[in-house]
């Protein structure tokens, strides 16, 4: 009997997220938590960004988010910068250390991925790497609905 494909992927992502904690669970070579990698990766691509912004773009409460943000100020990886039009409010923007961690934190990760797909054909990780983010999207969809 065939398998419902809906069946599948349940069952593939509940498998696919305990594997991914248990890879990620090795802490030895974990500069960054997942918060701060995404919080940084965002601030690089974007540039400086309030609190308010960040928690929309992750659908996060803005307490969590200050809460994330502000312990990668205290380590240096982001400054504040005020609002030059609202001087009460202020932007986090990334410092170079921020950077260089961010980078080194990413390529880790990279080599990673590259290892577990070995044997993939490009075009294989290309279609892989597509419908992730056609996945992704669609949870951010179904959230703000």
């Amino acid at each position: 009997m065939k398998e419902n494909p809906l069946e599948t992927i349940e069952l593939e992502m509940a498998v696919l997220t305990r594997r991914l904690t248990s890879i990620t669970a090795d802490k030895r070579n974990a500069i960054l938590d997942r918060s701060a990698y995404l919080l940084l990766h965002q601030l690089y691509l974007q540039g400086s960004s309030g609190v308010k912004a960040l928690a929309d773009e992750f659908q996060l409460d803005i307490s969590t988010v200050s809460r994330q943000a502000a312990a990668l100020e205290k380590k240096g990886y982001v400054v504040k910068v005020p609002d030059a039009m609202d001087g009460r409010a202020y932007f986090y923007q990334i410092t170079d250390f921020g950077t260089k961690m961010l980078v080194e934190y990413k390529q880790g990760r990279l080599d990673r991925v590259t290892k577990l797909l070995n044997g993939w054909s490009d075009e294989d990780c290309e279609k892989f790497g597509d419908l992730l983010r056609k996945f992704n999207q669609s949870i951010m969809r179904k959230k703000t609905e």
